[in-house]
């Protein structure tokens, strides 16, 4: 695939000093691992531009910083920063454009300048309409209980108890509340709402809405994540990534218990 790279000429393409690819490449990765992407292809986003524009690239990925190092081809001169990872969160719109911007770059559609300025544009997209967010969020997971056999009333149920969680997901998230603390209380005040179907006998499937009420909590990237980078041989990743997945279902299953419990069912 490497060969199929098209190369650059000095008077076609405007090529970057080693520094000033190495400082747009480390936030470039910066960017990617922050939103969720794996290691694999971060490795092969970086080396598809850097050998683009004629160099070589040696990166360690780290749980939340990137190691990246630009040679030139000779390996007579080279450049190394330490880059912190972007606290976007988990965006795949913002990994879907990063990984279409390396490859624009290796077909040759846009310049190294033009490049930069439209990395610096995805870093600072605007995610999107909240509130749209919520209602989609909340009909998927209606949608669960539908799937695991529930009812339309217990259907109605999860719907307003994901609605009423993901709210205070999305408050608490952006007032800089610890992730941990964001999870139990959503699965908390969900598990409450989800455990009405119990105390007032609404639907035939109460127990399945209170099961689902809590799925859209389910740590499911960083699991899958983990994964991948343990199959690629990142084991320090993989492991960082698994036991903060273990962490964010602990605080959620803890949540689930406390409103269990609130709501008198905790021999359920």
């Amino acid at each position: 695939m490497n060969s199929m790279i098209c190369k650059p000429t000095e008077s076609s393409v405007y090529l970057p000093s080693i520094k000033e690819l190495c400082i747009f490449l480390s936030d470039y990765a910066a960017g990617l691992l922050g939103c969720g992407a794996t290691c694999i292809r971060i490795e092969k986003n970086i080396t598809r531009i850097s050998l683009f524009f004629g160099y070589d690239s040696e990166m360690t990925i780290m749980p939340s910083h990137i190691h990246l190092t630009i040679w030139n081809k000779e390996h007579t001169d080279s450049y190394s920063i330490i880059r912190r990872m972007h606290k976007t969160g988990i965006s795949f719109d913002m990994n879907t454009k990063l990984s279409k911007l390396s490859w624009e770059i290796a077909d040759g559609k846009i310049g190294f300048q033009e490049a930069t300025l439209l990395a610096e544009r995805i870093y600072h997209t605007s995610s999107v309409n909240p509130r749209v967010v919520l209602f989609l969020a909340s009909c998927a997971n209606a949608s669960f209980c539908r799937l695991f056999g529930g009812d339309f009333i217990s259907m109605g149920v999860v719907f307003i108890a994901t609605l009423v969680g993901y709210y205070i997901k999305q408050i608490m998230l952006e007032d800089g509340a610890d992730v941990r603390f964001v999870f139990f209380c959503s699965a908390f005040f969900s598990s409450v709402i989800g455990a009405g179907g119990h105390i007032f006998g609404w639907g035939t499937t109460p127990e399945i809405a209170l099961g689902t009420s809590v799925l859209y909590l389910i740590p499911g990237i960083p699991y899958i994540n983990s994964v991948s980078d343990m199959l690629d041989g990142h084991y320090i990743c993989a492991f960082s990534r698994f036991m903060n997945a273990i962490v964010l279902t602990a605080c959620l299953s803890t949540g689930l218990c406390g409103g269990l419990f609130l709501m008198g069912l905790g021999c359920f």
